[in-house]
């Protein structure tokens, strides 16, 4: 799927994506998932390939036949896999759809989820000029967006924060750097204070919780956690060591809804305000997104928006929209509430594999 906008990080300069679905059939009801991999493995070591060899071989084989009284059962079944979370989630999050169809609920409804709307925020990547940032963000503040992060990497960091902040006094602003800096350039990310910014996302490695432990003691600005948490046990010590003060879940990176449900509680349990990170999907992973951030604990507008901000035509009917008002209507249907376009899928689809 070509983005209607190339899309560049600190890492990485995205202009299609080639994603992998799973299609799941649970006892005749037919659920759906996305893999979030990227092509490369500049964000996680997952990709699509990796994913698509690890559902095929391994993760597949695991659930093949095996019966089991809820969507909620899978993730130890898949457990005996390490790592792989990115293709854990496609399949666990297909087989949650085809529950909540199985019983004839929303999936928001079944996983505990409380919100009939949710707040939308917005993810704009780096631009090649200041102009070209402010005209994207005056775009996406008249579409109604509540939040806007910026990516930030080195050299481009101090000049757009505070352009934004000043032709953008009041907005809710944050920048995302993908893991960009190391300890050493603390002096930097302390100057960005003066910008009243609501969070820096994942400034350091996407391995090193120390060095945020570090920074962290360093800034009044919250720190946020993507890269680093992929599991409940890495969300504990970064949460009791104070590594961060806000965690972003995003279920591909942490394997599915069983381990992102696990999170927000321990966040919520210890006042550490969550929110649902992108990895530009498709409307089957979004539509998935919009389903985890109505659990109570998603207190901060998400990067979850409009289909039409990345697809000139989306894989899902109908597709998702912001309101004037930034925020996304909680579909009501059984499953994701979403139905995919079957014939859309398989043009575009360039490898398909059965399994059975």
């Amino acid at each position: 799927m070509k983005l209607v906008t190339p899309f560049e990080t600190s890492v990485d300069r995205t202009t299609e994506r080639r994603i992998v679905l799973v299609e799941a059939n649970v006892d005749g009801v037919t659920g759906w998932g996305e893999c979030t991999a990227g092509e490369k493995p500049f964000y996680s070591p997952e990709t699509t390939d990796t994913a698509w060899l690890s559902l095929r071989d391994f993760l597949w084989p695991l659930v093949k036949g095996k019966e089991f009284t809820s969507a909620a059962d899978v993730w130890e079944i898949l457990s005996l896999v390490r790592g792989h979370n990115m293709a854990k989630g496609a399949l666990e999050t297909a087989i949650w759809d085809a529950e909540a169809k199985q019983k004839g609920v929303p999936l928001s409804k079944l996983i505990g989820g409380t919100r009939t709307e949710i707040a939308s925020g917005v993810s704009i990547g780096i631009k090649e000029s200041l102009d070209e940032l402010i005209l994207a963000v005056k775009k996406e503040l008249a579409s109604g967006y509540q939040r806007i992060k910026i990516k930030i990497k080195p050299g481009k960091d101090l000049e757009p924060v505070q352009r934004l902040r000043q032709d953008f006094p009041r907005i809710k602003l944050m920048v995302d750097a993908n893991s960009a800096y190391t300890l050493n350039d603390w002096p930097l990310l302390k100057q960005l204070e003066g910008f009243y910014l609501m969070m820096i996302e994942q400034p350091l490695g996407w391995d090193d919780l120390y060095g945020h432990v570090a920074l962290q003691k360093k800034l009044d600005t919250p720190i946020c956690l993507d890269e680093c948490i992929h599991t409940e046990e890495q969300a504990r010590a970064a949460i009791e060591l104070g590594a961060c003060k806000i965690i972003n879940i995003k279920l591909g990176r942490v394997g599915g809804f069983t381990v992102a449900r696990r999170i927000h509680d321990l966040c919520q349990k210890h006042a550490i305000p969550v929110w649902c990170g992108g990895m530009l999907e498709s409307g089957i992973g979004r539509a998935h997104n919009i389903a985890l951030s109505t659990l109570p604990n998603f207190t901060l507008p998400g990067d979850v928006t409009a289909s039409k901000r990345y697809w000139d035509e989306d894989i899902i009917e109908p597709e998702v929209t912001v309101s004037p008002q930034g925020t996304i209507a909680v579909p009501q249907g059984p499953g994701i509430g979403f139905e995919p376009r079957l014939e859309r899928i398989e043009k575009l689809t360039v490898r398909k594999e059965r399994l059975a």
